[in-house]
């Protein structure tokens, strides 16, 4: 059930997004106003702000935009299913499975988009249906998911590790970037392969919202009410882990983004359930964010949004866990 609270704090967030996306296609080498900015997007645009906003910039905008609301749904779905707030993909070990899938196809394979995409799809539910199966008592507790995941994480980053140490100089340098989490180099030949997985899996995220909502009622409550349990849990699951993987194939393994993004909307929209879009928004505004302050702090250079958002993330955690604490 959508509250008014929480329809009005996606519009505030959804003005947010499209006013700091006009800043950032107007700042740069280039300089464009906000309202020359408008118009070239509206077709009106002269031959240098249509290549300086959208030849240069307008593709890293999207990516930014669609990365973080893919991530901030991801996150929504696990902390949601974990009832716990460290049960994000980035805590669980799903976006390391990702990470070690997309890896081996650069390290390996050569590297393509289509086979990166695939590698970290593969990798992400590889992952996640081993934490489900490793995590299996009679059923799936929160607690003991995020245990299980925190240790395949361990896991999965020593692989990681071992995979670079022994790559090629040519490769690690790639892998190294993209394992930061990086927008820089990403053109429109980047945007559609993550738009159209937007476009596939926020729809089934969306159509499980109802079973999410009633499982974090506990399972003895959901199965009361009709939910066929660990059936409806291992399709969010999986779905949530694609999710997770169609934004770390396209932008590398881009840190914090899925555990703060639904906690920051939650104490925004103070609304019950797992709140899938308004995650979405705010991971979207936290990634495009992150990615204009990175920018304007490396000035010519190339500084990973990853970095930002871990500066960030690596914060909040640290107040969370004392917050918890207490």
């Amino acid at each position: 059930m959508i509250t008014r609270r929480s329809f009005s704090v996606s519009a505030a967030l959804v003005v947010v997004i499209v006013v700091l996306a006009v800043i950032a296609l107007g700042v740069g080498s280039i300089s464009v106003a906000p309202l020359d900015v408008v118009r070239t997007l509206l077709g009106n645009g002269s031959r240098l702000t249509n290549f300086a906003v959208l030849d240069l910039r307008l593709p890293r905008v999207l990516i930014a935009v669609c990365v973080g609301a893919a991530l901030g749904m991801s996150g929504a779905v696990f902390q949601s299913l974990s009832r716990n707030p460290l049960g994000s993909p980035d805590i669980i070990g799903f976006n390391y499975g990702a990470t070690t899938g997309g890896l081996l196809v650069i390290l390996v394979g050569g590297g393509s988009l289509l086979g990166v995409s695939l590698g970290a799809l593969g990798g992400g539910v590889v992952t996640a249906l081993a934490v489900y199966l490793l995590a299996w008592q009679r059923g799936v507790r929160g607690s003991r998911l995020v245990l299980v995941g925190i240790g395949v994480s361990a896991v999965l980053q020593a692989v990681n590790f071992y995979l670079i140490v022994n790559a090629k100089l040519a490769d690690v340098a790639r892998a190294t970037v993209w394992l930061t989490g990086s927008l820089n180099n990403l053109g429109w030949e980047h945007v559609w392969p993550v738009v159209v997985a937007l476009a596939v899996v926020g729809p089934l995220l969306l159509a499980g919202v109802r079973w999410l909502n009633i499982l974090e009622m506990g399972d003895d409550a959901a199965a009361a009410l009709g939910v066929r349990v660990e059936r409806s849990r291992l399709y969010l699951v999986i779905v949530g882990t694609a999710a997770c993987a169609a934004a770390t194939a396209v932008a590398g393994p881009i840190a914090f983004v899925s555990l703060t993004a639904p906690q920051l909307a939650k104490r925004l929209t103070r609304a019950p359930g797992a709140g899938l879009l308004p995650s979405a928004w705010m991971g979207a505004l936290l990634v495009l964010a992150a990615d204009f302050v990175a920018q304007r702090v490396a000035g010519s250079g190339t500084l990973p949004v990853g970095v930002a958002t871990a500066a960030l993330g690596g914060a909040y955690l640290a107040w969370l866990l004392r917050r918890t604490r207490r």
